[in-house]
């Protein structure tokens, strides 16, 4: 497990004086992720998966490869409170479908508050049309260029602090399939 710590900061001018404020809130809150990837056909059941988002055991978000959640194919997002360790708003974006979709979750990211804390999970194949939002994603912390067609990745940024994000990818689909990106990680301050 690994533990999150992530810094709320503003930076205000004063008679040509540049402060920077940062304060640490404890916060207390364990996100668990577990990523997949798609196999094959589900008309024969032949491979099936399913992937989670959990925060303090609970699960927010969950889909499936032929199992019993529907599939969210491509980059999920869900924005997280760290004090209640609640969901703020979850997405999905379907970069497997088309580069709308890429740009889509790039612009979202962009449009973030600095110092919101964003959990992303793959899901079945995430890399098809995922160019357009690879630059963005790089600003958060997360490196994903070089996960090939359905390979999988999860992560845990704060919004202004990429050295901060916890990130775990499986390059290939053949590994993803059965070792698919998970971990486990505590937000610990704010």
């Amino acid at each position: 497990m690994t533990t999150f710590t992530a810094y709320d900061c503003q930076a205000n001018e004063l008679l040509l004086l540049n402060i920077v404020v940062c304060r640490v809130v404890t916060a207390n809150c364990s996100i668990e992720v577990l990523a997949y990837t798609g196999y094959g056909s589900c008309a024969q059941k032949l491979y099936v998966a399913e992937g989670y988002v959990k925060l303090n055991g609970v699960p927010v978000w969950q889909a499936s490869w032929c199992g019993r959640f529907t599939n969210h194919r491509g980059v999920n997002t869900v924005l997280i409170d760290p004090f209640s360790c609640s969901v703020r708003e979850s997405r999905r974006f379907d970069t497997h479908f088309s580069t709308s979709n890429s740009t889509e979750l790039s612009n979202y990211l962009q449009q973030l508050s600095t110092g919101s804390i964003i959990v992303g999970v793959s899901a079945d194949e995430p890399r098809r049309w995922l160019g357009p939002a690879l630059s963005t994603l790089r600003h958060f912390g997360v490196e994903v260029s070089d996960v090939e067609r359905r390979g999988t990745f999860g992560f845990v940024a704060q919004k202004g602090y990429p050295a901060k994000t916890v990130l775990r990818k499986v390059v290939t689909g053949e590994e993803s399939r059965s070792n698919p990106a998970q971990f486990n990680t505590t937000i610990t301050g704010i």
